[in-house]
């Protein structure tokens, strides 16, 4: 099947469950089967992915008759535009082609030939002369095409070892190709992007970095997985109010006291530790839960927590559909908390406390016997990711964040 028929099927197919067909059965309606239009489904978690319509094919790279025109034409002063059209290439293909094959001095050769064309042979013979060698800038051309080209890390000792530092600090790779724009701002050759550094360490092929510092990344994978959806857990709540139904002003996040919660399994699903998150200032509280993580161990562990905070942030909670918040009305009750429910298969209704939970794996990795950690571990981990700069709030930490926040609410005196 072509990539063009198939993505006609495809779209088809998610035209069909659009229309309310159960994803097996838009598959058999397009012709794939009922396994694949699951799997389909499965692997967009259920949304439908946004389709990008294919963009005009590129041109070929220039060869080397057109190099020599325009070796002729720089040597005769002709103009880029004039060039370009005669041609039928972008003039910014033709500047880019002279600044980079060339003369070695490349980085000043573009703007030498905008001076020398607009102000004609009136420059001196240093700013007036652009030599430009059809041979020579093939030649170049094709060294710069080869592959497999060495990765950025590979060849550039310095920046390899300062990411490889930052790595065995903890710092992920997203915050050091942030960081080290910040600390090396006039450096270019100190730049590399977060992506660089993840296939440094997991790529077959382009790896530069260590490859036993994938252990100090808070997954601690030796190979990058898919994000996939995991075995089924949860089932629905009596008398639970959908999120739909929740208040408009807790998207606005303009208000603290909304949260959003949830449980991190342990080994085997036998032990957890619940999670809240507010939504406004990322503020995490954990939830103690050492002997079992049932509706009535988690219903005493959120009312004792709850009850350490002021009214003030005490608003909204939105859980999933875990039977541990069977007794949800009970909370409520306890806590003043209006309490609703996201809709099955949807994390991103509880974005931040998904971001969260990711964070805490860091501390309780997966396959851990998470009820051995005390109360008050829990609380200094806590504290921890509370005192941690967010990029989401302009790299304030949620305790500055939400200290602000209240107040700016407490009455005036």
């Amino acid at each position: 099947m072509r990539p063009s028929s198939l993505n006609s099927v495809v779209r088809r197919f998610w035209d069909l469950v659009a229309e309310g067909l159960a994803s097996g059965e838009a598959g058999v309606r397009v012709g794939v089967g009922e396994s694949t239009g699951r799997l389909w489904w499965a692997d967009a978690g259920g949304v439908r992915p946004k389709f990008v319509a294919p963009g005009p094919r590129c041109r070929p790279r220039l060869c080397l008759e057109e190099r020599e025109e325009i070796a002729i034409a720089v040597a005769r002063g002709e103009s880029i535009r004039s060039i370009a059209r005669r041609l039928d290439r972008a003039a910014s293909t033709i500047m880019r082609e002279i600044g980079n094959n060339g003369p070695r001095d490349h980085g000043h050769s573009r703007a030498r030939y905008r001076r020398k064309h607009r102000f004609g042979s009136s420059q001196s013979g240093r700013d007036a002369v652009v030599e430009y060698r059809a041979v020579l800038a093939q030649r170049r051309s094709e060294f710069r095409a080869r592959r497999p080209k060495a990765g950025k890390l590979a060849g550039n000792d310095r920046l390899r070892g300062e990411v490889q530092n930052r790595l065995r600090e903890g710092h992920s790779p997203q915050q050091i190709a942030h960081r080290l724009r910040l600390d090396f701002p006039d450096d270019a050759e100190m730049r590399v992007s977060h992506e660089t550094i993840y296939r440094s360490l997991y790529v077959q092929g382009r790896g530069s970095l260590r490859r036993e510092l994938h252990t100090c990344l808070r997954t601690g994978r030796a190979l990058r997985r898919p994000h996939r959806r995991g075995g089924e857990r949860r089932g629905r709540i009596p008398d639970m109010i959908n999120i739909s139904q929740r208040p408009p002003e807790v998207d606005d996040r303009a208000v603290p006291g909304h949260w959003e919660g949830d449980l991190i399994l342990g080994a085997g699903q036998k032990s957890a530790i619940g999670t809240l998150v507010e939504r406004t200032t990322r503020f995490v509280m954990l939830l103690h839960l050492p002997h079992d993580h049932g509706a009535l161990a988690v219903q005493e562990a959120m009312v004792a927590k709850m009850a350490v905070l002021p009214w003030i942030l005490r608003k909204t909670l939105t859980w999933d559909q875990g039977s541990e918040m069977a007794n949800h009305a009970q909370i409520a009750a306890a806590t003043d908390l209006d309490i609703y429910f996201c809709d099955p298969h949807s994390p991103w209704q509880r974005g931040s406390n998904e971001n969260t939970n990711g964070l805490l794996r860091q501390y309780f990795p997966k396959g851990h016997d998470l009820s051995v950690f005390p109360a008050d571990y829990l609380d200094f981990i806590a504290a921890r990711l509370n005192n941690r700069p967010r990029e989401t709030l302009g790299w304030k930490t949620p305790a500055e964040a939400l200290d602000e926040l209240l107040t700016q609410s407490a009455p005036a005196a």
